[in-house]
């Protein structure tokens, strides 16, 4: 029989909105329905006053500690502590280069906890969203100064180090292994997909009454810009009598505070433009099920997509740049949609008319999201993670 583990999770987690906050949310509650895992820790940030967590019971007991705070510069001393509390037999961070802060200094010493934590006699893996090898710093909003960059990539690749000396790193995109390797000469990288966070019955294509919605979903003003898809609807509008209606869910990138404000005032003249905020969990099944598709203005990337695993779970057609790790996950994950050229509102606008006018295509395009979505849940994922704990505990 396969021993059962105690699992400590470092991530931010709803209601929280730390960056990954939906992916911890999912993670935490795939760890607790598996059979092999008997209790789990989130060590998580520190809410704002008036919220506070509320972790469903779904199936292993949960502790919470509020173990860290954004731009703090004691977040690794703190969860430490934590971790000597819980004395967990593995330490899972759901971490990526911005978890822990906007600013250097404590984004930077926050990064250091995977390495202390080892050092401390505990096992440490940690899921590394994005690699600054791959990060575009003028386009994610870090830096367009090229000496700023250079010493960016210098202190990146030195933190890169002390996270590789975790006892395992785990990326969800192959090119992320091959340069991780190839640069650090590691051997302690494992490949685990990104997965879907949820396996719906398989949907019903058919949309609701009124406009059309097409949805961009995320946090916007630095890699991901709006006015395009603004743009390319006016273009379709004039060419076309269906009605449409223009979704843009989410809230501003941490790099970009005041971004949607300001698109906001510049397009107040745009009919049907509705922006909804902050998502709520629970209402993300809508945002989703109610579109006719999901596009994502993405003028560069820094890893894998939450939003694309999403869509392919609701079913949803979806139209992206061939950009990057974008491209390289849709080919590899079995993902498909109508490509467009980045930043041009024309080339979007094609794609666009070309998937709402027609239902037989977008339902084709939804169906096979669907089936490359579900070919890959997060309950299947968290087997792969307890397979790898139990090699790295047999160490």
């Amino acid at each position: 029989m396969n021993p059962k583990l105690k699992v400590a999770l470092v991530s931010a987690h709803p209601p929280g909105r730390g960056t990954l906050n939906e992916y911890g949310f999912y993670l935490l509650k795939h760890l607790q329905q598996n059979d092999n895992i008997s209790e789990v820790t989130l060590l998580t940030d520190e809410l704002p006053d008036g919220l506070s967590y509320d972790i469903k019971n779904t199936g292993c007991p949960v502790t919470v500690k509020k173990s860290w705070k954004f731009n703090s510069w004691l977040n690794t001393w703190r969860l430490l502590k934590e971790v000597q509390s819980a004395k967990p037999d593995v330490v899972l961070f759901n971490i990526q280069f911005l978890s822990f802060g906007d600013k250097k200094i404590p984004a930077a010493l926050g990064l250091l906890a995977p390495f202390f934590v080892k050092m401390l006699g505990f096992k440490s893996v940690v899921l590394l969203h994005n690699i600054m090898e791959e990060v575009d710093l003028k386009g994610a909003g870090i830096t367009s100064n090229r000496l700023l960059a250079s010493i960016y990539r210098f202190v990146g690749s030195t933190l890169t180090r002390f996270v590789l000396k975790a006892d395992m790193v785990a990326v969800t995109i192959p090119k992320f292994v091959e340069t991780l390797e190839r640069k650090y000469k590691t051997g302690n990288v494992a490949l685990i997909p990104h997965g879907s966070f949820e396996v719906p019955p398989q949907p019903n294509l058919a949309l609701p009454a009124g406009p059309k919605k097409v949805m961009t979903f995320g946090k916007f003003g630095t890699y991901k810009k709006v006015e395009v898809v603004i743009d390319a609807v006016e273009l379709v509008r004039k060419k076309s009598d269906m009605p449409l209606e223009i979704v843009i869910a989410g809230t501003d990138s941490p790099n970009r505070k005041g971004y949607l404000n300001e698109v906001k005032r510049q397009y107040a003249h745009v009919n049907n433009l509705h922006f909804t905020g902050y998502v709520e969990e629970e209402d993300v099944p809508k945002i989703f099920n109610d579109s006719a598709v999901v596009v994502f203005p993405y003028t560069s990337t820094t890893g894998s997509s939450g939003v694309l695993h999403q869509a392919g779970s609701y079913g949803k057609a979806v139209i992206m740049p061939d950009l990057g790790d974008l491209g390289e996950l849709m080919r590899e994950e079995g993902y498909a949609g109508e490509l467009f050229e980045t930043e041009n509102a024309e080339s979007l606008a094609v794609a666009i008319q070309r998937v709402v006018e027609d239902d037989a295509y977008r339902c084709e395009l939804g169906e096979k999201n669907y089936y490359a979505a579900v070919s890959l849940p997060m309950g299947d994922i968290i087997d792969w993670y307890y397979l790898h704990f139990l090699r790295i505990l047999n160490k």
